[in-house]
């Protein structure tokens, strides 16, 4: 470790923190003892942890307050994890329909935050500083599972309205003084591939972060560019939001002559996995339950594929409980050679964000069309298409504050996106057909050669 990083992640960073009202350090260092810990002990405190995170809820949250008396069921008497399975899910809907109620009594400052909306079902909820806390020490702890830490240089490539629109002078200060720089994701033309190449080899970090497909398409136009990439000193490339396909992690790990660590997780369900230099995608288990369920509503055995649902014990003062993410996944009950006693989750099925095709053959990424439904009012579930180069197609179950100039501003956008030329229809439906996985998605198919389709963000 450098001075310099030294400075930053045992000095900076901490009180940077500390002036947030987030614990992040603690929690950080008591992550990084207990992942060490036996399974069994692991188990016993995640279960602990659960029944007093239930006894809270049940006691400050009006929602699940009403839930446990109507279910006769008693936070105080759990056991297991295995207890979740007598409550029932939380999907979406329900926390659309309750977001005030979902609110603790006495709750501390919340955050607005919108769910990209890429399952189609655009999602607002909030988030406490317990939560930002876990998230910001879980995604801290697996970063230095790498040998590298807050304070080396860092290329962020991304694409949320979140980050890109947040980066005031305030935020630009404090990523510069970390040595973290973000790239915006979106469109991957040409011109913008060269850059972000230049970037790379100008700034020479040693960790990369952003979307695997980005990122592949970046390694290879370095490729074809014969650009010697191995000798910058980048340690790591961690890749989250998408599914990592073996041909990404190929590439990327081919041209920066490094490791790729995949992540997994969602604005909405938290920081739920990331992983190890073993090979394991390790669960942040001492906040997070992950259950896989089957169509039927049971459990899922381990090794067999179910939708994932997040219990975050993090998340006191606006509660997500057995939360519906979508995404279909495989839970593992093998160890990990790391010798770590986190639970591993074998594999995540059904979540692909790869890019759209502009008219003039600009690629761009696909969450650049869903932010703008996402913010629209009115639209509770949606399904884009992209049909050819010359026509996308765009369904939307809409609620009554969905108006004429809603519609407008999609072809608007779109067509600025696309090209002015493209055929932008946007059909009203009454419902949208849920895909193999269960879940609301849009979908962009082939075109030139390019596939792309998305589900969360």
């Amino acid at each position: 470790m450098s001075l310099y990083t030294g400075i930053c992640s045992r000095l900076l960073f901490p009180l940077h923190e500390r002036l947030k009202g987030h614990d992040s350090v603690a929690r950080r260092q008591r992550l990084e003892k207990s992942q060490w810990w036996p399974v069994d002990r692991l188990a016993e405190e995640q279960a602990l942890r659960l029944r007093d995170f239930l006894v809270g809820i049940g006691a400050r949250v009006p929602y699940y307050r009403d839930l446990f008396r109507r279910l006769g069921f008693d936070p105080a008497s759990v056991r297991t994890t295995a207890d979740l399975s007598l409550l029932p899910l939380l999907g979406k809907p329900d926390i659309r329909a309750n977001g005030e109620r979902l609110k603790a009594d006495g709750h501390g400052p919340l955050t607005r935050y919108n769910t990209g909306g890429s399952s189609g079902e655009p999602l607002i909820f909030y988030m406490g500083k317990g939560r930002k806390s876990h998230d910001v020490a879980a995604k801290w702890r697996a970063t230095r599972w790498w040998d590298v830490d807050i304070g080396d240089r860092e290329l962020v490539v991304w694409g949320s309205p979140i980050e890109l629109g947040a980066q005031d002078r305030l935020r630009r200060l404090r990523d510069g003084i970390m040595r973290s720089h973000l790239l915006p994701a979106f469109e991957m033309s040409a011109e913008n591939l060269d850059h972000f190449v230049d970037a790379i080899r100008d700034r020479r970090p040693a960790m990369l972060f952003g979307y695997p497909s980005s990122l592949s398409l970046i390694a290879q136009r370095a490729q074809q560019r014969n650009l010697d990439m191995r000798g910058l000193g980048i340690k790591v490339v961690f890749v989250t939001s998408e599914k990592l396909y073996d041909q990404q992690r190929a590439v990327i790990s081919q041209v920066f002559g490094c490791p790729v660590a995949n992540g997994y997780g969602a604005r909405d369900a938290g920081f739920i996995a990331h992983e190890c230099p073993a090979g394991s995608l390790h669960l942040s288990a001492e906040d997070i339950v992950v259950e896989t369920v089957r169509p039927d509503g049971k459990p899922a055995a381990p090794g067999e594929p179910g939708e994932i649902v997040v219990t975050h014990m993090a998340t006191g003062d606006f509660p997500f409980v057995r939360y519906r993410t979508g995404d279909i996944g495989l839970l593992s009950d093998k160890t990990c050679a790391c010798g770590r006693g986190l639970p591993v989750l074998e594999d995540v099925q059904g979540r692909t964000t790869d890019f759209v095709v502009a008219r003039d053959g600009t690629v761009m990424h696909g969450l650049a069309l869903i932010y703008t439904l996402r913010d629209l009012p009115g639209v509770e579930r949606f399904r884009i298409e992209q049909v050819s180069i010359d026509q996308t197609l765009v369904q939307v179950v809409a609620g009554p504050a969905f108006e004429r100039a809603s519609e407008e501003r999609i072809v608007r956008d779109f067509k600025a996106r696309l090209g002015e030329t493209v055929d932008v229809r946007v059909d009203r439906v009454a419902a949208i057909a849920s895909e193999a996985s269960g879940k609301f998605r849009y979908v962009v198919s082939r075109v030139s050669g390019a596939t792309s389709q998305a589900t969360r963000n």
